[in-house]
């Protein structure tokens, strides 16, 4: 049945109505990605070299000593971003496991069976991301790649870099969705990147943020276009998948997948291999974790969304040997996340560096050139222009809002603007540049490089069209907003 498909996908009849301007703008973003991108480790690297290079240039008194110092603080120090690190890390896995779950991957290839050529399964992809990034950014990332596997299992003759692609523009609105970290962390009180709540004493509710019309308009707005430009951007070449990508498929349990018991017979287990089978003690977590969640008044921010990820996972895999075989294959995606972050802490590090208490770090120097005049219409857009910059060097939501933040909150409070409703547009200007910039920023493509087994320059091409789409749509979104608050 596939074979007879695929030439749907890309017969010589179908290919002029998807040549375009689309198409041409595209062809071209990969072709200059393929030749400029570098691996994302040597991304963040050169990032680091260019920081440490401004901080030299521009923040007074800087010394390589104390610029060393700054850089090993923000990777080990008392400053350091590795719980954070770790909440995000956790994110990611948990909702891969959770996708990883016997029925949602049964639902995953099912509906994966219903596109008939290439471009329908991209946007078939690219729904299911942005669909489940609203929900859980972790979950939508990885189904969304999960689904793209299967398209380009019955598709042989698609373009895998473009599906997987697809699948990470649905990330784009995951800033604006129940899992967004700033917007979270600004209902918190006691969460150490709730910026507005340590300058201010009030905390932002999400009926401020993401539950703003200027701000679910926005994303149906962006997600419509982006829709309309996966459609119109399909490549006619193919990239067929490393047949290595399907080797976890091969090695999984069938009994598992159909939600079946275990097979060995009971009198064959030893005690532990019982217990390792024993569903009822998911139900218990399952259990305990929904009255705690209740018990704490249905309160979200990231710890309780790690939690309600975990123990549905728990639930859904029915027993904790199969859970916890799910969460550790899960955990493999998360290597390049370790191993980018600490660099990451160390652009952290080196962005609030001072000589003295005296002089201006390096973020509070790129933040105030942006908001430099600002008044209350301009300051969102102004904020968001920021948050496109400051992403490339500070790719984590929360991260980037521990120093982004300040600088944006107290220029609203300079010109006079102290409002929930206006601080939430803020902090909502700065999580939207953080989901555009994603599109251009290789850090959260890497979970999917490793589900794909792509490499960054096979895929960001596609996305820089996202990252335009994104500017216009969101930057024109923090323009308004001030005038309908």
């Amino acid at each position: 049945m596939a074979t007879s498909e695929h030439p749907k996908g890309t017969s010589a009849d179908t290919k002029p109505e998807r040549r375009g301007v689309m198409q041409s703008l595209t062809a071209l973003c990969v072709r200059y990605v393929e030749r400029l991108m570098p691996d994302p480790y040597l991304f963040a690297v050169i990032l680091t070299v260019l920081v440490a290079g401004m901080v030299a240039l521009l923040v007074h008194g800087a010394t390589p000593s104390g610029m060393l110092k700054a850089w090993y603080g923000g990777v080990w120090g008392s400053q350091n971003i590795f719980t954070f690190a770790f909440q995000m890390v956790l994110i990611l896995v948990t909702g891969y496991t959770l996708a990883e779950a016997p029925v949602l991957k049964r639902a995953i290839v099912h509906i994966a069976g219903k596109p008939n050529n290439q471009v329908q399964g991209a946007l078939l992809c690219f729904t299911v991301s942005a669909v489940l990034s609203l929900l859980n950014w972790g979950l939508g990332l990885v189904s969304g790649a999960l689904v793209a596997r299967q398209v380009a299992k019955r598709f042989a003759d698609a373009h895998f870099g473009y599906l997987i692609a697809a699948a990470f523009m649905g990330f784009i609105v995951w800033t604006q969705g129940l899992s967004s970290s700033i917007a979270l962390a600004n209902t918190d009180s006691s969460s150490p990147i709730n910026v507005i709540h340590k300058l201010t004493g009030i905390t932002v509710p999400l009926s401020q943020t993401i539950f703003q019309p200027y701000s679910w308009l926005s994303a149906i707005a962006v997600l419509a276009l982006l829709a309309l430009a996966v459609w119109r951007m399909a490549p006619a070449q193919s990239l067929t998948p490393d047949p290595a990508v399907f080797e976890d498929e091969d090695l999984s349990d069938p009994a598992a997948e159909a939600g079946l018991p275990a097979s060995p017979a009971d009198s064959k287990k030893t005690f532990a291999e019982w217990l390792e089978n024993l569903w009822i003690l998911n139900v218990l977590v399952f259990a305990a974790g929904m009255a705690y969640f209740a018990l704490s008044g249905f309160a979200l921010n990231i710890s309780s969304m790690i939690m309600l990820f975990t123990i549905t996972s728990a639930l859904l895999h029915r027993t904790p040997i199969r859970f916890i075989r799910a969460f550790t294959g899960a955990a493999k995606v998360s290597g390049p996340l370790l191993l980018q972050y600490p660099l990451y802490g160390g652009l952290v590090g080196l962005l609030g560096y001072q000589a003295t208490k005296a002089d201006k770090p390096l973020q509070t120097l790129l933040a105030e050139a942006v908001v430099n005049g600002a008044t209350e219409h301009t300051l969102p857009f102004l904020t968001f222009v920021g948050s496109l910059i400051i992403s490339l060097f500070v790719p984590s939501g929360g991260g980037h809002w521990a120093v982004q933040g300040p600088i944006a909150v107290d220029s609203a409070l300079a010109i006079g603007q102290r409002s929930p409703e206006y601080l939430g547009l803020i902090s909502m200007a700065v999580a939207v540049g953080e989901g555009v910039a994603n599109m251009i920023q290789p850090f959260w493509l890497l979970p999917l490089l490793a589900i794909a087994k792509l490499n960054v320059r096979q895929v960001m091409g596609f996305t820089v069209v996202a990252f335009l789409i994104g500017v216009v749509v969101l930057g024109a979104t923090t323009l308004i907003a001030p005038y309908v608050l």
